[in-house]
């Protein structure tokens, strides 16, 4: 039997990684960062316990790196729903939409997100391929819009989805989530009658 070649062994290793990362998304949202183990999350996965470890080095990082997949795939999902007929401003409601949608369907997922990140002594914001992944699909929204500097403008933007977030998540101060849209997209001079929760 013939060795696997290096395209065959980069590609179990992409599918380790992804189910690693499907598995820390799916049991952090059902049971909660603590009570998520990386024993779990290795079974979850079907793989190796170890191998957890090998791929990631804590388990912050992986939940921030899995976050942050969850949240381009999701996105890339809703995008594709769109065509370029559609006006540059769906595509920007359709984003916004989408990402602070995380935070209404997936609250205790969000909120331990953006807790990680926000804690003392944490490793801030990473910028892994994943987030950079998710970078790229509002930095397109952006220059659809005909932003002369997506990057700039899509840093802001982050900034305001993640304020959005938080917003809504704050414990005992949680503001209404359709006050939060409806000034996001007063922001961007966005018509509320856009995008896939304009009719929630």
């Amino acid at each position: 039997m013939s060795p696997r070649g290096a395209a065959v062994n980069e590609a179990m290793r992409t599918r380790s990684r992804e189910r690693i990362m499907q598995a820390t998304v799916e049991l952090v949202d059902e049971h909660g960062f603590e009570r998520t183990t990386l024993a779990d999350i290795a079974e979850r996965a079907g793989v190796a316990r170890g191998l957890v470890s090998y791929y990631f080095p804590g388990k912050r990082l992986l939940l921030q790196t899995a976050m942050h997949r969850h949240m381009h795939l999701t996105l890339g999902a809703a995008l594709r729903t769109l065509t370029d007929e559609d006006p540059p401003d769906l595509w920007l409601a359709t984003a916004i939409d989408t990402i602070t949608g995380l935070a209404i369907d997936q609250p205790r997922l969000m909120r331990t997100h953006l807790a990680l990140i926000l804690a003392p002594g944490a490793d801030g914001f990473v910028q892994d391929d994943e987030q950079r992944r998710l970078g790229a699909l509002l930095q397109a929204v952006l220059r659809r819009r005909g932003a002369a500097d997506a990057a700039t403008d899509h840093a802001v933007l982050r900034s305001a989805l993640m304020g959005a977030c938080i917003g809504m998540l704050l414990p005992g101060a949680e503001s209404p989530a359709r006050l939060i849209r409806d000034d996001l997209f007063t922001r961007y001079g966005l018509d509320p009658a856009l995008g896939p929760r304009a009719a929630r």
